[in-house]
């Protein structure tokens, strides 16, 4: 190469010479650039056959470029029981006291598919208004009249107009809890995928308990469902009780002109409410009423033709939700309303684990909590069909 840059520099002007011998230059230390990229990339794949051959990681332990340090602390946390890194971590800490927050909390991607299962489920949270809140309550004011008016010209004085009721409700949040287990040989297998088994089993038990509460919870220790708020027969029903209509028939509907009932039902609910309103009920009761017909022949019941529609009953969708009771003597089997204005569900973000290896040995129980809670807001905009 040396000699290349002598001939070429006395065979040329000065100024063309010493452009070559530069251009020679370049070319050397591009040359060496690619040699070191080239070994670089041979030591890269090097590297990688070696990570091949060994065990797989789940997704949530890969420790690759970019992960979230919380889910890598989190996996080491599930897996071992190391929670230095999660104990490192800011916002993160054990707690101290059995009536507070317990564990650590969840990785992103935990909390995110648990709560996607929450709403993708056929429960009340379809239908209702539900709000995260950061306390140990929610409180909201309800207007239970409307303001008063009046007409008045330029020349006139105004009248004063009267004052709205306003009735002040408060929801406390209550802790929700599922306790998953698995043997300590699965978690110490690399192939097993923690996170989304972990994630699987605390949403089925949140979805299974959230259904209960909000349809029937008795308010202690749990969400008050509507079922258990105050209610009467709907001609005598105050603005803070559910109003009733009867079915026709004890533990059924009548014998002639069944229909009739629910068009009672529909029109009991104020004009205001019927826009966003919908029935609620379960698979027994919907079989039921899917069998009625109008006096022409035609099937109150209509299927949806889109997928994820709700199928319609009189106009209005219906919601299915297993936990309503069957039709029975005394029973409230139908609801109808307008449920985001009825009914307020309020929960806390926070997903939190505590994973337990000595109390059910040889397996691992993972202590999931989650703070939620639940009740009427407006019983105005909520009514029932009672069987009895």
């Amino acid at each position: 190469m040396t000699e290349v840059k002598a001939a070429a520099g006395a065979d040329m002007p000065g100024d063309l010479g010493a452009e070559m011998m530069g251009f020679v230059s370049e070319l050397k230390t591009f040359r060496q650039d690619i040699q070191k990229r080239l070994e670089a990339q041979e030591e890269r794949m090097t590297m990688l056959d070696r990570k091949t051959l060994s065990r797989a990681r789940a997704p949530l332990s890969v420790e690759a470029e970019g992960a979230a340090p919380h889910q890598k602390a989190f996996d080491a946390y599930i897996r071992h029981g190391d929670d230095g890194a999660l104990r490192g971590l800011p916002l993160e800490g054990k707690a101290m006291s059995s009536t507070s927050d317990a564990g650590f909390l969840a990785a992103p991607t935990v909390a995110m598919q648990v709560q996607e299962a929450l709403n993708s489920m056929p429960s009340l949270r379809k239908v209702a208004n539900v709000v995260t809140v950061e306390s140990a309550t929610f409180e909201m004011l309800v207007d239970m009249g409307d303001i008063a008016s009046g007409w008045s010209t330029e020349a006139t004085a105004q009248a004063e107009t009267g004052t709205p009721t306003v009735q002040r409700v408060v929801i406390p949040v209550h802790e929700l809890s599922a306790m998953p287990k698995a043997s300590q040989r699965l978690l110490d297998d690399g192939a097993f995928d923690v996170e989304t088994w972990l994630a699987g089993r605390i949403a089925d038990k949140f979805i299974r308990a959230e259904q209960t509460a909000f349809i029937s919870g008795d308010g202690s220790n749990k969400p008050k469902g509507f079922l258990t708020h105050p209610r009467a027969a709907n001609a005598s029903a105050s603005n803070v009780q559910i109003g009733t209509i009867a079915s026709g028939a004890t533990g059924d509907f009548a014998a002639t002109n069944p229909a009739n009932a629910l068009i009672d039902l529909v029109y009991a609910l104020g004009a205001q409410y019927r826009a966003n309103a919908s029935f609620v009920m379960n698979s027994k009761t919907a079989a039921a009423v899917r069998k009625m017909r109008d006096t022409d022949g035609r099937f109150l019941w209509a299927d949806s033709l889109a997928m994820g529609q709700p199928p319609q009953l009189l106009g209005y969708p219906v919601l299915l939700c297993e936990d309503m009771p069957d039709i029975a003597n005394g029973s409230a089997s139908i609801a109808f309303g307008d449920f985001r204005s009825g009914y307020t569900i309020v929960e806390r973000p926070d997903l939190r684990v505590l994973r337990d290896p000595f109390s059910a040995k040889p397996h691992v129980l993972f202590y999931a909590t989650k703070r939620v809670g639940g009740g009427v807001t407006d019983a105005r905009a909520i009514k029932l069909m009672v069987f009895g």
